[in-house]
């Protein structure tokens, strides 16, 4: 049985409570694969590419430029 996979802002540090999401790598609808880089994801003025946990098809939840803490939904990939 196939499930959708929730993309959720990582926690990369410690002490990190929230992020930026600063730019999608990917569009809406794209078929995207596990590994796969699909956002820049901004904390304390660095940059981290955010690879996506699984293959299938990405639906974009979060804004560009916004903050979002630690858990956050930010997209969900269906199985293609």
């Amino acid at each position: 049985m196939s499930v959708t996979v929730l993309v959720k802002l990582p926690k990369l540090g410690l002490t990190m409570q929230e992020g930026e999401l600063v730019d999608w790598l990917v569009s809406d609808g794209d078929t995207v694969e596990a590994g796969q880089p699909i956002y820049l994801l901004g904390t304390d003025k660095v940059e981290h590419e955010i690879d996506s946990p699984a293959a299938g098809t990405i639906r974009l939840i979060g804004e560009v430029e916004t903050k979002y803490q630690v858990g956050d939904v930010l997209a969900k990939i269906a199985p293609a």
